[in-house]
């Protein structure tokens, strides 16, 4: 009969242990809930340095390939002080006995399976319940396209893309950094794709200085995109009417479609288990991007099928948290 663990050996925790334990909690008490409502968020303090970088150092007057060099430098600096700051809790956490409990909390924050079904959830809920503005109104929290012109299919169409791609973004792939460089890796990589969401638009404002940043998200998340639209195509077998074939059938012919090189990936997957077709043509302020469809289901999307998406997210989110396990119990082994 196994024995029970020592004090002692609670007091240290293996990395993917402290992971798996962080993606059971954080859909409990992620979003600020409970012990970790207190917490500074790590990366609201990374977007406020790289706010204040891009005002001092991001002038238009100067010169494109000035504002280039400028944008290099800024993603080096945040990438470089944000590892550092991971490398620190790590080694303050292995540093007394139970710090791996600063390290949870922090990876805890980082994750946000909560949050993502929560937005996405609320749309479809607005949808069935308030109607078309309402959509519009829930829909706007988490897209930043211009939702005044989407009808019911496009608020819901957008509400399962953005379920897709930000399973990517935000639970693969730092669960993959995590993995591969630990807590630095991790917040190194919330700081790059932080960066992206801020500066790297093709915008005149940001095209040279936002290059790198943009550049580097697509390096990172090279790998985890691909996994994402695994883990999506294998939820649907748990899904009914969905269709994990036709989830890798549609990733693989249609995910180069996506002006994102990594984006297309689960966003494809999600439209091939759902029989949908997603991205398309879409509007931002100021802005009509005419991109083809993806998927070859039908564009009427609605509610229902948002509900659809978040039961795949699910599905998907406990495969990633496998895959999380399978590397603790060989680890621990």
């Amino acid at each position: 009969m196994p024995s029970l663990p020592t004090v002692a050996e609670l007091a240290v925790i293996p990395p993917p242990v402290l992971l798996l334990l962080a993606l059971a909690l954080e859909p409990i008490f992620g979003e600020a809930r409970g012990p970790f409502a207190r917490l500074p968020h790590p990366v609201r303090a990374i977007g406020a340095l790289v706010g204040a970088l891009e005002k001092r150092l991001n002038r238009l007057e100067r010169s494109a390939a000035d504002r280039r060099m400028r944008g290099v430098l800024v993603v080096v600096l945040v990438c470089t002080l944000s590892a550092g700051c991971g490398a620190a809790v790590s080694a303050f956490a292995r540093g007394i006995p139970f710090g791996w409990v600063v390290e949870l909390a922090l990876v805890v924050s980082l994750l946000a399976q909560r949050s993502l079904f929560r937005h996405v959830c609320r749309v479809g809920q607005a949808l069935t319940s308030d109607g078309l503005e309402a959509g519009r109104a829930q829909v706007a929290h988490i897209v930043g396209r211009d939702v005044r012109q989407l009808d019911k299919h496009g608020v819901a169409r957008a509400a399962i893309e953005s379920c897709a791609e930000n399973f990517s973004d935000a639970v693969v792939a730092p669960v993959f950094w995590y993995l591969l460089l630990g807590l630095p890796g991790m917040l190194a990589y919330k700081a790059i794709n932080t960066m992206d969401s801020m500066i790297g638009y093709r915008s005149e404002r940001y095209r040279a200085f936002g290059w790198a940043a943009a550049r580097l998200d697509d390096a990172a998340n090279l790998l985890p995109a691909r996994l994402a639209g695994l883990f999506v195509a294998a939820a649907a077998i748990g899904v009914p009417g969905a269709s994990p074939i036709e989830g890798v059938r549609t990733m693989l012919r249609d995910a180069g479609k996506h002006r994102s090189p990594n984006a297309g990936w689960p966003e494809a997957a999600m439209a091939g288990v759902l029989g949908l077709s997603l991205s398309g043509p879409r509007r931002y302020p100021g802005l009509v991007v005419d991109d083809p469809w993806i998927g070859d289901g039908t564009a009427q999307a609605e509610a229902r099928d948002v509900r659809r998406a978040l039961a795949v997210f699910a599905g998907a989110c406990v495969l990633n948290g496998c895959v999380v396990a399978a590397v603790a119990i060989a680890r621990v082994g």
